[in-house]
């Protein structure tokens, strides 16, 4: 297992500058794979038995300019198209995004801003100071169990002013959380080919479908989504092939109230079965091209649902698409659900506490017509902290991505192999694939044993080098 990860973890090597900073990428990875509290960095001391003075590097290493996190991240991308095990559909692999709120109640910390929540659980506010972030994860595993393997994670929200540093003038204004979803989902799509992406209803809009278009007019790769329509979505039939009279030709036929078809066309509704959570189900489906979109008009594949006598409304761009193939796909989305609980609960990934003297107070009470403070700091060096510090925050995050997924890797290659039942006790043990956090508490009890039998390895090496 060890040796497993060694492997992984080499290939990293070519995105920093200097070999210690590679070696100290290491030790975090490591330390956050085996987290054992919500205490930050100060965990992977305790947890590694590193030497104290460790501390200040840790801290330093993530303000490093010897390392950037849009490297790190394109070398994970690849690591995981040569080492994962991906779910593929139609020659097309399964991409999952979504966005993830997390409160902060830092005064000095950039990209905190005022987000509205929607929860049905009464314990959340209904309003939160923190960061938004928007995620990008792929669908690995095998016929045991699926894993959503989270590619990559940044800020998409609060941070407008500080991009706007970098950019020269003309340059476009930064997209809306939607369309940066799409294209991060791109992104990932062009180092994995052809791609469908899983989004919640909340993304299924005007802008995005836009974006999305334009990408394609730019790029050979092809990447297709599948989401969810609210209940009272609208759709429009196609347009009459000749228009009597004179006149400009419609770009849309009749309306159609989609929800009003459950009952209208109950009869032509067909039955089959499907896998749903790991369960086959048996579902009634009506399957309809139709165009949507107010000015925009984009034909979109429509399936209606019914299933326990819910009723649901799915959409997909891709018109070849079996309805059977976009109910099943759907089914998976709330895999990135799981991987941010896991995330929050098992290597508590947003435990960070980065902040900035240069930072201006956050004002609980600012109004939409104010501007900014940000927008008050004009000097350079000023700058270049708060962006440090925003590169700090996501690389942390980037950092607990791929200790997710090296946890996941693990437990999908090495279930069989592990006693479990020697080591954690479960009430209901799985005869899956271990979930991350057996892995992680397995790992954590085995790991200086591990190192014992592997002296040898680069890990190893580095590890011993920074304990007293």
């Amino acid at each position: 297992m060890l040796k497993y990860l060694n492997d992984l973890l080499l290939p990293f090597r070519s995105c920093f500058s200097r070999q210690a900073t590679f070696e100290w990428f290491v030790v975090i990875i490591i330390g956050f794979m085996l987290c054992s509290d919500h205490l930050g960095v100060t965990s992977i001391i305790r947890d590694l038995s590193l030497n104290r003075r460790c501390y200040e590097t840790l801290i330093h290493f993530f303000r490093s300019s010897a390392w950037s996190p849009q490297l790190l991240r394109q070398t994970w991308l690849q690591i995981v198209r040569r080492s994962a095990p991906l779910l593929v559909v139609q020659g097309r692999v399964v991409l999952v995004g979504d966005g993830m709120k997390q409160a902060k109640e830092g005064r000095r910390m950039p990209g905190v801003k005022k987000l509205h929540q929607e929860s049905e659980n009464v314990s959340k506010g209904d309003y939160i100071f923190g960061h938004l972030f928007g995620a990008i994860g792929i669908l690995v595993g095998d016929s045991r169990k699926w894993f959503c393997l989270p590619l990559f994670i940044n800020l998409q929200d609060g941070v407008k002013t500080i991009l706007s540093w970098k950019k020269s003038r003309g340059e476009e204004e930064t997209p809306s959380h939607v369309v940066q979803i799409i294209e991060q989902g791109f992104e990932a799509a062009k180092e994995f080919g052809q791609a469908l992406l899983l989004l919640d209803r909340y993304f299924l809009s005007v802008p995005a479908l836009e974006r999305l278009n334009a990408c394609h007019q730019a790029f050979e790769t092809r990447m297709h989504l599948v989401t969810k329509a609210k209940s009272n979505v609208v759709a429009y039939e196609r347009p009459p092939a000749k228009k009597p009279g004179r006149g400009r030709p419609p770009k849309k036929g009749p309306a159609v109230k989609l929800k009003e078809l459950f009952a209208a066309r109950a009869a032509d509704f067909q039955t089959a079965t499907v896998r749903l959570y790991d369960q086959e189900e048996t579902i009634q489906f009506l399957c309809l091209d139709l165009l949507w979109g107010q000015g925009l008009y984009q034909e979109l594949r429509f399936v209606l649902v019914i299933h326990k006598g819910r009723h649901s409304i799915l959409v997909s761009t891709d018109l070849t698409l079996p309805a059977t193939d976009i109910i099943q796909l759907y089914g998976y989305r709330f895999k990135i659900e799981s991987m941010f609980r896991e995330m929050k609960q098992v290597t508590h990934a947003f435990g960070y506490r980065f902040w900035s003297k240069s930072m201006p107070k956050l004002n609980r009470f600012l109004k939409k017509e104010e501007d900014h403070p940000l927008e008050a700091v004009t000097n350079d060096q000023d700058r270049q902290r708060i962006q440090k510090t925003i590169q700090a925050i996501e690389g942390f995050v980037m950092c607990q991505c791929i200790a997710m997924g090296l946890l996941q890797l693990v437990s999908l290659r090495f279930s069989d192999r592990t006693p479990k039942h020697l080591f954690r006790y479960q009430r209901t043990p799985s005869h899956a694939a271990q979930s991350e956090a057996t892995v992680a508490v397995y790992l954590r009890k085995s790991i200086f044993r591990m190192f014992a039998q592997n002296p040898h390895l680069s890990i190893t090496q580095i590890i011993k080098s920074k304990q007293d």
